[in-house]
């Protein structure tokens, strides 16, 4: 879902009103075209001169371009612009096909390549310190052309049913009938969706990035969708038209240079690769404007293969020779509103056939930067608290920072809108959409854990259960929660229930207390303070392990933000411990008291949050990452033990010119004696049974490893993974590339024969590598091949050898 809607917003077309110069020529010679036939909305504004020039005032967004024997296209308005017409001649079209092949103008990639490796440099984020404000609106609405027609048809529709004879229906049909009705001339009257937001950005190489949202009004609902707030758009990212991974989906082709504001730009025009007929090479999908001086970007214009579908624009404007993005735009086509032709249907005013029962849906975004400082002494208190704040959520005040004032179908989508979102709950609706982006269903004042839903491991075979959590909805400051589950191998049931107390409603600060009773894999890593993501990513360790452990009692703890970026866990707790396996410890037996003290670290120095009334939201997760457990069992409280056990897991992800690289870096140690489950597990996925090694990925599992086979008091491991910058396209607009992967690790286990069960130590380097291919055949997965190399190799191939399963959203 949240895929989806960055997806959405790197999408944009531009609207800009006052004096325009375009320049029309022909796609062949490049020769400027006499007479070119410049229309807004079929309204002629003017002809082209001898220069093929024209300059002329216009409040349209988009202008179409007509010359005699070429075909016709249309243009996104802007200060200058240019734009190519293909010839209408077949035999021309013939002979252009030949001489311009299907692949890029090396002078064009040399150009983008530029842009790329200096887009650091142009960055506004290479300043000191800066601050400006935006004003974005997001609509959902027919065609701006189609609103007439739609009325007419729906005026013509409606008198249409009134001339029927009345039929007998029950009460339902009848209400369905009533809504249906009303949904029609909702439809008339207002657009389905308009969300406003207004922003400030801050930036300081001292204190980092702050974005404040000033105001934000979302028709339809009472409050906001935090996750919303958070989507980004061009402003800090290179557009997907020129990064490296996605060449291959277009060709670009070098045109011309011009003058904009008294700086020289390249012109590169570009077209998907789908173009194949001599004709379609002809057309351009869009074009890009670079600066000559220093590479920034000036202008992207992107349009659909299909010219109804959609068009995107952004612009940049230097400032302190920085390149600001200035305004975006999109329209995006988003399925259509279709009707069933009835006999009596479509009369227009002119007593014409109507043929339109089709009207098209499009998403239409426009965002404005302003007020641009560069350079400012900027207070640290205005850095204080999360990454981004919410001002204010009202729309009360969101008039002062209008660019586009809203129309009379805008203003009415409010009042409409917003009397349908409470009479559907579409709040509650939407918070069970967003909710599971964190892993959990929200149902009015509960939440529901997903992660309890369904489980799988070798110990309990299926495990099906249940977590609910009450939210802010309950109590602001109160949130009591509890699940049960069911292990259909194991027959047994499994519980727990806590409480969390928050100390306040600024930042994450609670003390919890929980009571439980239920199983985990002995020696597994810590997963303290990991995210969702990263849970699902390993919640496949254990498909290949049946030793497990039962662990009943209670437990305190207190967790605290220190800083945007640094998380605090302390906590203590006191349990009964049981082997759900043969085992036992030094002839002790296999069942023990366990009392003990933990101090978890999360450090996260790039990542992005925000506080909501449900908790802190992570709306950004950048590397580097650090997370530190240390483990003090006492002999108080009646506990049997008394070690320490350490472990660390640091991770990086960072891009140069030879392609993505990820490193993975972990490491435990138990020092003390205490029984298997509290060393570590050398996480195998394998299985010794299976004629195949196949398996799902996971966070810190080995692919040709044996599961539940190797155990370690002490170890090193490591994750690297390189992905090559050759990327191809595979099916429909999804590019996939290469990663070359190296997984190894190391360890000992000081008193092996402490442990009375069969496992062996790990005390050499084990080493895999890999190949794996992201996006395969266009799905969201990657495959991995796996091959074990070094000291654990053995002769045989199927037992050195792993396929791998991954989604790809999951990152490396």
């Amino acid at each position: 879902m949240k895929k989806c809607l960055f997806s959405i917003l790197l999408l944009f077309s531009i609207a800009l009103f006052g004096q325009s110069k375009i320049t029309v020529l022909g796609t062949g010679d490049r020769l400027p075209l006499l007479n070119a036939e410049i229309s807004c909305n079929n309204k002629l504004i003017g002809k082209t001169d001898k220069n093929g020039v024209l300059n002329f005032k216009t409040k349209c967004n988009k202008v179409s371009v007509k010359a005699s024997g070429y075909y016709a296209d249309d243009v996104v308005v802007d200060k200058v612009m240019e734009i190519a017409l293909s010839k209408t001649d077949p035999k021309t079209q013939s002979i252009e096909g030949v001489i311009i092949a299907d692949k890029s103008d090396p002078r064009a990639l040399n150009i983008l390549q530029k842009v790329n490796e200096n887009y650091k440099d142009n960055s506004p984020k290479s300043l000191d310190s800066y601050i400006f404000k935006s004003y974005e609106k997001i609509s959902f609405d027919f065609d701006e052309d189609s609103i007439k027609q739609y009325n007419q048809y729906l005026e013509n529709r409606l008198d249409s049913l009134k001339s029927l004879p009345v039929t007998i229906q029950s009460s339902d049909k009848k209400k369905d009938s009533l809504e249906s009705v009303n949904v029609m001339k909702l439809m008339g009257q207002s657009k389905l969706f308009l969300w406003e937001r207004a922003s400030e950005f801050l930036f300081s190489k001292k204190y980092g990035e702050k974005v404040n949202i000033l105001d934000n009004r979302i028709s339809g609902l009472q409050q906001p969708v935090y996750e919303l707030l958070a989507l980004r758009s061009n402003r800090n990212r290179i557009p997907r038209e020129i990064r490296e991974e996605n060449r291959s989906l277009y060709r670009f082709f070098l045109t011309d240079s011009i003058n904009i504001e008294g700086r020289k730009n390249y012109v590169i025009r570009f077209r998907q690769v789908d173009y194949k007929k001599p004709i379609e090479r002809r057309k351009y999908n869009g074009y890009i404007y670079v600066d000559a001086e220093n590479y920034g970007l000036k202008k992207i214009e992107s349009n659909s293969k299909v010219k109804s579908e959609g068009t995107i624009t952004s612009i940049w404007t230097p400032i302190d020779n920085k390149w600001f993005l200035l305004k975006e735009n999109l329209k995006l086509k988003m399925g259509a509103t279709k009707f069933k032709k009835e006999k009596s249907d479509d009369k227009s005013e002119n007593n014409k056939p109507v043929d339109k029962q089709k009207f098209g849906n499009y998403v239409y975004v426009m965002a404005d930067y302003f007020d641009f400082k560069a350079n400012q002494e900027l207070d640290q208190k205005n850095f204080a608290g999360y990454s981004l704040s919410v001002k204010n959520s009202d729309g009360s005040t969101l008039d002062q920072y209008r660019t586009d004032s809203l129309t009379a179908r805008e203003r009415m989508t409010y009042t409409k809108i917003d009397s349908v979102g409470k009479k559907y709950k579409l709040d509650q609706k939407l918070n069970i959409v967003s909710g599971l982006l964190d892993g959990k269903i929200s149902l009015g004042k509960v939440d529901v854990d997903a992660l309890q839903i369904i489980k799988y491991n070798q110990y309990e075979g299926v495990r099906l259960g249940a977590g609910i959590k009450m939210n802010e909805k309950f109590n602001k400051y109160l949130s009591p929660d509890a699940y049960f589950a069911y292990g259909f191998k194991d027959h047994t049931w499994k519980y727990g229930a806590g409480l969390d107390v928050k100390t306040t409603l600024e930042k994450t600060s609670f003390f919890r207390a929980e009571y439980y009773d239920d199983v985990v894999a002995a020696g597994r890593f810590n997963e303290d303070l990991w995210n969702f993501k990263m849970k699902i990513m390993n919640s496949g360790i254990d498909l290949n392990n049946d030793q497990f452990y039962g662990y009943k009692g209670f437990k305190f703890s207190y967790e605290n933000d220190l800083t945007n970026v640094l998380t605090l866990r302390l906590s203590a707790k006191k349990d009964q411990e049981e082997s759900k396996f043969d085992y036992n410890f030094k002839n002790l037996g296999s069942q023990f008291e366990n009392f003990a003290t933990k101090l978890t670290l999360r450090y996260t120095p790039r990542s992005k949050s925000m506080m909501t009334p449900s908790g802190k939201l992570t709306y950004e997760q950048n590397y580097p990452e650090f997370y530190f457990n240390y483990e003090q069992a006492l002999k108080t409280f009646g506990g049997d033990f008394n070690f320490s056990r350490f472990d660390i897991l640091a991770q990086h992800q960072f891009k140069t010119k030879t392609g993505l690289t990820g490193v993975r870096v972990y490491s435990g140690l138990t020092t003390g004696e205490a029984p298997i489950w509290h060393q570590f597990a050398i996480n195998g996925l394998g299985s010794s049974n299976s004629s195949l090694n196949f398996n799902f990925t996971s966070y810190l599992g080995f692919a040709t490893m044996e599961g539940g086979k190797y155990y370690n008091d002490k170890f090193v491991g490591y994750y690297f993974t390189h992905r090559i910058p050759y990327y191809f396209r595979t099916i429909g607009k999804t590019t996939s590339s290469f990663n070359l992967l190296y997984k190894g690790i190391i360890g000992d286990m000081k008193n092996p024969e402490f442990h009375q069960f069969k496992f062996e130590k790990l005390d050499h380097l084990y080493q895999e590598i890999g190949f794996e291919t992201n996006h395969i055949l266009g799905t969201p997965f990657d495959l991995g091949l796996f091959y074990r190399v070094g000291h654990y190799a053995t002769d045989s191939f199927k037992d050195n050898f792993a396929i791998q399963l991954k989604l790809s959203l999951l990152g490396f």
